[in-house]
């Protein structure tokens, strides 16, 4: 069996404890217990990590943009973290570095430089996602020729021409599922550079509740297009289902103003919940449509609370067709309608799917899973590099 690294260093913009992103943060890094070298994030919450191992950007200049707009501070402080983890790889001993896509290009070129494996975690899809994208677009052509002081607003923003120099310097690319994957492959990578890296979930925290009396659909998420959201409303409507309600949970954008308007007292926004589990226990089943994710957590908290979920195979593997739940093209109403209607028609067929989902949960993606395939990612990144290293 191929050796782990001894002293990995992390690096992420995301925050050390939370959900989402600082989630995966924090159960990497416990994961990693005395092979963590040091692991540099934007904030750190959490405890139970040696704290002398853990540097942050709390007191970082780049925190002087935080007034910038949203998407302009996030890229600037995604290159701040670059900067600081390239600078840790130059002048400390580290054997593996494991970064994000679009905040690792510095610090790829130094690991690759100095001969240290990387791996590099792809939260989404490839950037072009499945299509055929010119070397420059005219948006990006426009962008850097803007006038002065858009154009040095522009350079704080990630360019695709940095992610995919980042893809290609990277050992092992982190691939959340075999959509993710297959896109990657169209843009030419040899399975061998991807690792099929699924999400876990807390199944103590996230399980069955009893059944509801009415029937009851969830979605939990951002309110946009890109998670269908608008698609969902729009086959909601169209059912009309007595007895029936919709629970969505999530912060609306303006993007589905016109789509929230006018709803019928069946639907009911939530916006965000710190106890969403309570939701994912008062539901029937969950409904999440997305055209486009990496590998969306909610899934994994349907799937570990027992739910029967219709969604996409764009949202992840998470739910296998016809097993747990019912797999939809995106973009398709009258499926989505169709789906809902075999589940509201057939509340122990829900059921089935539902337990079936807390048993792949329970033996696939808990965190512990979660660490062992990082573990396992670990090694296959210094078995690409190690006859280069001998």
């Amino acid at each position: 069996m191929e050796k782990g690294p001894r002293q990995v260093l992390y690096a992420t913009s995301a925050r050390i404890g939370g959900i989402g992103l600082d989630a995966v943060a924090h159960e990497t890094l416990r994961g990693l217990k005395d092979r963590l070298g040091m692991a540099i994030a934007y904030e750190n919450r959490v405890s139970d990590l040696e704290p002398h191992r853990i540097t942050t950007l709390r007191w970082h200049p780049v925190r002087l943009f935080s007034s910038l707009e949203r998407k302009y501070y996030y890229g600037a402080k995604k290159k701040a973290l670059d900067r600081v983890a390239s600078r840790f790889l130059r002048k400390g001993s580290f054997d593996l570095f494991h970064g994000w896509s679009g905040e690792a290009l510095l610090s790829l070129r130094a690991a690759k430089e100095l001969g240290i494996p990387s791996v590099l975690e792809i939260p989404t899809w490839h950037r072009h996602k499945g299509n055929v994208v010119p070397p420059k677009t005219e948006g990006e052509i426009l962008m850097e020729n803007a006038p002065i002081p858009q154009r040095w607003l522009n350079q704080l923003l990630v360019s695709r021409q940095q992610s995919l120099e980042e893809y290609d310097l990277a050992d092992l690319l982190l691939v959340l599922s075999e959509k993710a994957e297959e896109t990657f492959v169209f843009a030419g990578f040899p399975k061998s550079k991807l690792f099929r890296m699924a999400r876990g979930v807390d199944v103590e925290r996230f399980r069955p509740g009893p059944a509801p009396l009415a029937f009851r659909a969830l979605f939990v998420g951002s309110l946009i297009k890109r998670k269908g959201v608008h698609l969902l409303l729009e086959a909601w409507k169209k059912l009309a289902l007595p007895g029936a309600e919709l629970w969505l949970a999530g912060h609306p954008h303006r993007e589905l103003a016109s789509d929230l308007d006018g709803l019928p007292d069946s639907v009911k926004i939530f916006g965000f919940s710190g106890r969403i589990e309570e939701l994912f226990r008062r539901c029937s089943i969950f409904v999440f449509p997305s055209e486009c994710e990496g590998s969306a957590k909610a899934t994994y908290e349907a799937a570990a609370s027992g739910l029967a979920q219709i969604t996409t195979r764009e949202s992840g593997d998470v739910v296998v067709d016809g097993v747990n739940g019912i797999l939809i093209p995106p973009n398709n109403c009258e499926a989505l309608c169709e789906a809902i209607l075999r589940l509201y028609g057939n509340p122990d067929l829900a059921l089935e799917m539902g337990a079936a989902g807390r048993k792949r949960a329970v033996e696939q993606f808990t965190w512990d899973h979660f660490r062992r395939r990082v573990a396992e990612a670990y090694r296959a990144a210094m078995a690409i590099r190690q006859p280069q290293l001998v």
